[in-house]
Formats: structure tokens, C-alpha cells, sequence
């Protein structure tokens, strides 16, 4: 078993850690924060009627996991017998489970400016969000989720929410659409599901945004203004926290509440979350309290603005 051992790193800096491991002759690399541990194979048993890249379960100090080799799952050849594979034990989304290696290789501390998502979407496949580029070297950021999504189609089920529920908590705001709520998520996938679950919340004035950056361009654009702000963490160019700590130490948009919004919400990221000045932080399974927080945080500023006149 090697632990993985996570350089302290200040928050907010744009700054983070991943991973990077082989598969075939290629580096790949996920975040260190959705990593738990590196474990030599483990031997497993397989299981009846499941996708062809979940090769089996195992079981971790009596926990039993399941197997998710990568390279039969992204096509590529293995270099390594399965009983040499290395497992990356990781846990995101309130799911936990291996990944089957080649080889793992170290943790690289990188800055989000590092990722290069220009051929996302394209040549790159469904399952490769970024590269990061290091050492003269290309290494791959993939889609956890979506891997996971694909072998597991019912974490993909639509979110609903409690309409009874959520007509008491939305009543007190007016009408709706006088809110302003940026959200700034780079997956595709979770931006619709934002936007599905708000929507059906009754919220339907949102600027969608795919990163950080765009997010922080948008809210410094003149006569833009939002009342709202739902970021997710590990996004390129500029992070979660990262855009949290600029907004909460600018003059004209520290007042704004914000939501973090992560796959990878373990405690220590929560911790960060609100050192930064995050008002809310929630995990991706977790998209229907979604309209919840936002009422809160919402109705909190209205009464404050009220009390100030």
C-alpha cells in the first residue's frame, strides 16, 4: 500500500496536485484530492452481466470495491500483467472504487492555467477533458465521472426536487427571474444538471460559464451584475477557490454569496471552501438541495439589503 501524501498547498492560489500514472506508454493524470491510496493488485472476483472494463470487485481492509481497469475501458494496450497492475484507490461523488493501472509515477503540483483544453471535446475523445503539458510531454486529464457514468448508467438518473418543498422555500423571493446566478462548471454534463435542477426550482436567469476564468471576466464585465454565484473546484485556467478568494477580496463583489460545488467535497476541501469566504459547499450528489442553498443565501441578502435601507 502507498499512501498518498498531499504537499500543503495556500488556498485559493490556483494551485493543486495530480496523480499522473501510465496506461500503455502514455501519462495520465487525476486529481490528488479524488485520490486515497496506490495498492499493488489486490486479486479479484468478477462480477456477472457487468461492463466489460469492470473486471471484478475486491476488497480494501474489508471494504469490498469495485475494479475499473482504464486501459480496457480507453482501448489501450497493457504493458503490465494484471497481477504487476497497480490500483488507484479513489473516492468522488460518494462513490468509491479502483482504477487498474500500468504503473504510477508521482505527484506533480501544476496550476489550473497549465491545463490546455482547446482540443476537449474533439480530437481528444469523450473521456479526456485536458492536457497538461510537462517534462516535453503531453499527460491526459480524464473524465472520472463520465468513466464511471458509462459502466454505472444509473448515476446518471435526472435530479428532481420537492416541489411542495421548494414552492415554501421560493415564495418569500418574488418573483424568480430578478435573480441573476452565474454558475461556472467546466463538465457539460453537470452544467445541464445545474441548470435542470435550478430550472425546475423556478430559476431560469443563468449565465452558464465552462471555467473560472470566464466566470471572473463575466462578473468584472461593466453593467454586468449577479446575485448569485455557484462555482465547482477543479476547473482550468482559474479555479474554484481560486475565483472564490478574488471575488470575496473585491470591494464591489464580496457581497455576492457563493456555492461550491464539487465532485471531490471531502472535508479538507470544505474546510478551504470557507476559509476562502464560501457561503454554502456541496457535493455533486447532492444537485437537488441545490434550490435550497440558493433560496437560503438568496433570502439572507434580501433581508439584509432591507435592514440597511
Amino acid at each position: 500500500m502507498q499512501e498518498v501524501k498531499k504537499v500543503i498547498t495556500e488556498v485559493g492560489t490556483n494551485e493543486w496536485q495530480v496523480v499522473v500514472f501510465f496506461l500503455g506508454d502514455q501519462t495520465f493524470a487525476i486529481n490528488v484530492d479524488k485520490t486515497r491510496e496506490i495498492l499493488r493488485w489486490p486479486g479479484c472476483r468478477t462480477i456477472p452481466e457487468s461492463h466489460p472494463s469492470m473486471i471484478g470487485i475486491t476488497s480494501v481492509r474489508g471494504e469490498v470495491l469495485p475494479l475499473l481497469d482504464l486501459r480496457i475501458h480507453l482501448g489501450i494496450e497493457a504493458k503490465t500483467p494484471l497481477d504487476s497492475s497497480k490500483v488507484i484507490i479513489a473516492e468522488f461523488n460518494e462513490i468509491k472504487l479502483g482504477f487498474v493501472v500500468d504503473a504510477v509515477e508521482r505527484i506533480y503540483r501544476i496550476n489550473s492555467e497549465e491545463l490546455d483544453s482547446t482540443l476537449t471535446g474533439t480530437f481528444l475523445g469523450e473521456y479526456v477533458l485536458y492536457v497538461i503539458k510537462r517534462d516535453e510531454r503531453n499527460v491526459l486529464l480524464l473524465d472520472y465521472e463520465a468513466i464511471v457514468q458509462m459502466v454505472n448508467p444509473t448515476l446518471s438518473q435526472r435530479y428532481t426536487i420537492d416541489v411542495e418543498k421548494t414552492a415554501e422555500l421560493t415564495t418569500p423571493l418574488g418573483d424568480l427571474d430578478q435573480y441573476r446566478i452565474l454558475v461556472a462548471e467546466d463538465s457539460p454534463l453537470i452544467r445541464k444538471q445545474i441548470a435542470d435542477v435550478l430550472g425546475q426550482g423556478g430559476f431560469h436567469n443563468l449565465v452558464l460559464t465552462s471555467d473560472g476564468k470566464e466566470a471572473w471576466d463575466k462578473m468584472n464585465t461593466l453593467g454586468e451584475h449577479y446575485d448569485l454565484l455557484i462555482t465547482d473546484v477543479e476547473m482550468p485556467r482559474l479555479d474554484g477557490l481560486a475565483l472564490v478568494r478574488r471575488v470575496k477580496e473585491h470591494n464591489d463583489l464580496k457581497k455576492i454569496p457563493i456555492v461550491v460545488f464539487s465532485s471531490i467535497m471531502a472535508q479538507d476541501i470544505k474546510v478551504k471552501a470557507a476559509s476562502v469566504g464560501a457561503e454554502a459547499q456541496i457535493t455533486k450528489p447532492e444537485i437537488p438541495d441545490m434550490v435550497e442553498h440558493v433560496c437560503r443565501l438568496l433570502l439572507a441578502n434580501k433581508e439584509k439589503k432591507g435592514s440597511s435601507k
